[in-house]
This record gives C-alpha cells, sequence and structure tokens, in this order.
C-alpha cells in the first residue's frame, strides 16, 4: 500500500504532475532507480518516520515479507545475470526463500531475465536516497528539515541518481548559508 500509493508511487507521481519549469521528460519518464527508490524510501519512513506499523504487528509482517521478497530478487537477478544461473535455479531459489507458488515465481523470475538489473535498481535507489538524507543531516544538523528534503527529491520530477545527488548538494548548501533554515 505504502509502497504504491502514498507516500510512494502515487503520490510521487501525482507530484510530479504538478511540477512547472521542468522538461515534460522529468514529469512522464520513471527513471527506474530514482522512482523504485523513493518507493522503497517510502515504504522505510511508513515504518521508521511515520510509525504507521508502531500498533500493526500484522501489517509489519507484511512489510517484513515484502522486503524478503526483495531480497530474493536481488539474489535471482544477480544469479541470472552475473552468475549466469539457468531459469530453473532462479525459480528454485525463490520458491525456496519466498514461499510463494511455482506460478508466481515463475512470472517474476521470467521479468528479470529480460529486463537485467530491475530489481536491483530498487535497492540502488533506496540506498542512494537514504546516504542523500544521512549526508544532508550531517551537514545540517538541528536545521535539517525533513520536509524541504523530500520538496527537494520530488518536486523537480524524475531524474537519474547523479543529477538528484547533485540537486541534493546544492540544497544543503543553500539550507546552510540561509539565516532563515529551520
Amino acid at each position: 500500500m505504502v509502497h504504491e500509493g502514498s507516500p510512494g508511487h502515487h503520490f510521487q507521481l501525482s507530484a510530479a504532475q504538478l511540477i512547472e519549469g521542468v522538461p515534460l521528460l522529468r514529469k512522464v519518464f520513471p527513471f527506474g532507480a530514482y522512482a523504485e527508490g523513493w518507493a522503497l524510501y517510502a515504504e522505510r519512513l511508513a515504518k521508521t518516520d511515520m510509525g504507521i506499523y508502531d500498533s500493526d504487528p500484522l501489517g509489519d509482517l507484511g512489510r517484513l515479507q515484502a522486503e524478503m521478497f526483495r531480497a530474493a530478487r536481488l539474489v535471482v537477478d544477480t544469479g541470472l545475470h552475473a552468475k549466469r544461473w539457468s531459469r530453473e535455479q532462479a525459480i528454485e531459489y525463490m520458491v525456496a526463500k519466498t514461499g510463494m507458488t511455482e506460478a508466481e515465481v515463475t512470472r517474476e523470475v521470467e521479468r528479470y531475465v529480460v529486463w537485467p538489473g530491475q530489481a536491483t535498481s530498487y535497492k540502488v535507489g533506496q540506498l542512494a536516497i537514504l546516504r542523500m538524507r544521512e549526508r544532508a543531516e550531517r551537514a545540517l544538523g538541528p536545521r535539517f528539515d525533513i520536509k524541504a528534503f523530500h520538496e527537494v527529491l520530488l518536486m523537480n520530477g524524475g531524474m537519474p541518481l547523479e543529477v538528484l545527488d547533485g540537486a541534493v548538494d546544492e540544497w544543503i548548501s543553500r539550507s546552510a548559508s540561509s539565516k532563515s533554515a529551520p
């Protein structure tokens, strides 16, 4: 729900439609690591910053199951494309690690076969955003404003992570030198 809904993809894509002054490409092109990284970051926000699961142990169990599924996807993506696993090896691994049916896993594995790095891009994006946040929190200390940080991430539209990293650095610099920053 959080990944696809709010504050995940639906929120991110809806916000992108409101942006003015950026190329149309940045409003509509997903930039996989950016979009999926934001969605995984949003899932983390739900747990650590928003406390959504504090009184919902079954919801938290579902969140943990989704994390386990994504961890298995990372292994399968790497296994298929770097270790040259067969389709059957990948299916066997995912069935053993996720508890999903062979039919469910087969659909997933076939997607990874034709889209190398797709599963990996989710985690790459999330980790990049978390590093940017940690860097901003360290640099700004008590002046760090989570809402302003999220504005930088979302209100410039989709972009490659390296470009996003530069936008965050610029925001840190402006925030550090601003006398009115919180």
